[in-house]
């Protein structure tokens, strides 16, 4: 079963919220954006993070050595590009830091995203191609493009509780989620719950149907 992101964490309510309910992955927004917070901010938010989840750091076209500091001080556990990163780019990365690399692809048509499965990056992140914006637009792109993939991949991008059910049934590493969770801009403890006893029931009903052999 896919793993479970929620991204674009501000606030110590929203450490608390993402401890009592332990998706594998929270996010940590760095770039300009509504949810984007600094390094401090960050670093206070991650030492109350639970152990267990692990912290994204969501990138665009940064500098390399802000991200090299973030990754030394330890307030993030992998790094997602969400810009035009390329491969000169990602191994210049990979000279100053060994932790894991997410490529984020805006996805508008196949070939976006087979152009991406080229790069050396350790994950995908499939996201909805919206002009102007590079991401966070809560809006779903047409998963039929998604071809097989020889790396693991994120699917992002308008994943909601409707829309859940289908997408746990795709072959994603990990089902990004963020604004859907959101309230006037805020994360919303009740929306979060939702969304992971949705997701825990399913897990639960699959486990079973397997072990009865169904």
């Amino acid at each position: 079963m896919p793993g479970i992101k929620i991204c674009g964490l501000t606030r110590p309510e929203d450490i608390r919220t993402v401890n009592r309910f332990l998706p594998d992955f929270i996010g940590f927004v760095f770039a300009p954006s509504r949810r984007q917070i600094d390094a401090d901010t960050a670093s206070m938010l991650k030492s109350g993070l639970d152990p267990s989840i692990r912290s994204v750091g969501v990138f665009v076209n940064e500098d390399i050595s802000r991200m090299e500091e973030l990754c030394r001080r330890g307030i993030i556990d992998l790094i997602q590009l969400h810009g035009d990163e390329d491969e000169c780019y990602i191994q210049s990365l990979r000279s100053v830091t060994d932790l894991p690399i997410i490529k984020a692809v805006r996805v508008s048509v196949r070939e976006d995203i087979i152009k991406a499965s080229q790069l050396s990056a350790d994950f995908l992140l499939l996201d909805t191609y919206v002009k102007g914006i590079c991401g966070g637009s809560g809006k779903q792109f047409g998963w039929d493009l998604i071809p097989p993939l020889r790396q693991p991949w994120f699917l992002a991008g308008g994943l909601n509780l409707q829309n859940l059910p289908r997408a746990l049934k795709l072959p994603a590493y990990c089902l990004d989620l963020s604004s859907s969770l959101e309230t006037d801009g805020k994360k919303d403890e009740e929306k979060i719950r939702s969304v992971m006893e949705l997701i825990r029931k399913h897990t639960e009903s699959v486990r079973r149907s397997s072990a009865f052999g169904w």
